[in-house]
């Protein structure tokens, strides 16, 4: 290492809370090379069997999001080729066949199996303006807060950002949620929600509708975060011994927040990490993830990009909550700070009560196979221990 980048390294050290986490589409620094481990070369009679219905919907999300891999050395012939394919079952699975090799993730302890979870784009009540039932603002991007590329000065810290702001000529770790929730911040107001633990649910998701009286929704998807690191907050409560690790769920931890009002915001405090919004123009459409593609109901998910490229084709074979299974391809289409590892998927399950449901009690077990384009070197991902 360099003499400039020891003394970055050093900076970098005291100023890790300014460090964002990813929620958006940010890309990450480039990890090291991966172990041949990671991932295990396979065959396509390794994969679980799909039906046809599957086969054609997870196809067609992850073609979607082709809009975006258009200048993707990797992917972009793969993509050309793809808009040519015919809504047919054997045609797909032909094309996907010839273009596409198989590869099944393995966790750094090489097990198979990781953990999938769900989530979803909620609709929360509230109001444009506050009143005295809607009076938890939603903030946009605050006025003061500072965002500095590191990339602009060193080139090996791509996708690391810090945010700050400037108190004097010195640039200070940006509010934590705590402070925010207790004392505002400098930044418009997009709307107003009746309950505190809604926000903390919608930051989590990161994006949402807000239901108008009126019968209106607005929109609302991620726009900037506020540098601190997510604490999951069902981690604060099985710390307190108020719920067990088995327990923990959006209802649950919702169902805890109803019944201690007085410990809310002990509870939001225990997350540092605080979501800035943006209005998005209202449509039928999934809301947009990292890859800036609308999300596709049960086709879509959220990655750790360390591991899965942006963008890539995956064949996940888990189970709903009930047990019952869920094998089908998926398109890698959004990240989240939370979904971290090398076995490792948040499926979008759509937009509601009914989604939130289903995505509220995801804690399964599944597979996960990267479908790589024939030829093409294997993204690099950490090394396994």
């Amino acid at each position: 290492m360099t003499l400039p980048l020891r003394r970055l390294a050093g900076t970098l050290a005291a100023l890790a809370l300014l460090a964002g986490c990813n929620g958006g589409d940010e890309e990450k620094p480039k990890p090291a090379p991966h172990a041949l481990a990671t991932y295990v070369p396979g065959t396509w009679q390794d994969l679980p069997s799909v039906t046809d219905a599957d086969l054609l919907a997870g196809f067609t999300a992850w073609r979607n999001g082709c809009e975006k891999l258009a200048r993707n050395p990797v992917w972009a012939p793969t993509c050309e080729a793809a808009q040519a394919v015919p809504g047919d079952p054997a045609q797909v699975r032909a094309f996907l066949q010839s273009t596409l090799e198989v590869y099944g993730l393995r966790s750094a302890e090489q097990q198979a199996k990781g953990l999938i979870t769900g989530y979803y784009e909620p609709v929360y009540r509230g109001s444009l303006t506050q009143t005295p039932q809607a009076s938890v603002p939603v903030y946009g991007i605050p006025d003061d807060m500072i965002v500095v590329d590191l990339a602009s000065v060193y080139p090996e810290l791509k996708g690391k950002r810090l945010r700050g702001r400037l108190d004097g000529r010195v640039l200070k770790p940006y509010d934590t949620a705590e402070v925010i929730g207790r004392e505002g911040v400098q930044a418009p107001v997009l709307a107003w929600l009746t309950d505190p633990m809604d926000l903390q649910f919608l930051q989590i998701q990161g994006s949402g509708r807000v239901q108008l009286d009126d019968g209106r929704q607005l929109r609302l998807g991620y726009a900037d975060q506020n540098g601190h690191p997510y604490r999951p907050i069902g981690r604060w409560l099985v710390e307190q011994g108020e719920l067990s690790k088995d327990q923990v769920s959006m209802g649950a931890i919702h169902a805890w927040g109803e019944a201690h009002p007085e410990r809310v915001p002990e509870l939001l405090a225990s997350n540092p990490s605080y979501v800035f919004f943006s209005a998005r123009p209202d449509s039928n459409e999934g809301p947009r993830g990292s890859l800036n593609v609308p999300l596709t109901a049960g086709y879509s998910v959220a990655i750790d990009r360390k591991v899965i490229p942006l963008g890539s084709l995956l064949w996940l074979s888990t189970t709903r909550p009930d047990g019952s299974p869920v094998v089908r391809p998926v398109g890698a289409q959004d990240t989240g700070g939370a979904i971290t590892g090398e076995v490792r998927a948040d499926l979008f399950w759509g937009t509601g009560p009914e989604a939130g449901e289903l995505a509220g009690n995801m804690k399964q077990q599944g597979q996960i196979w990267m479908l790589w384009p024939k030829g093409q070197a294997l993204p690099d991902v950490p090394k396994v221990p």
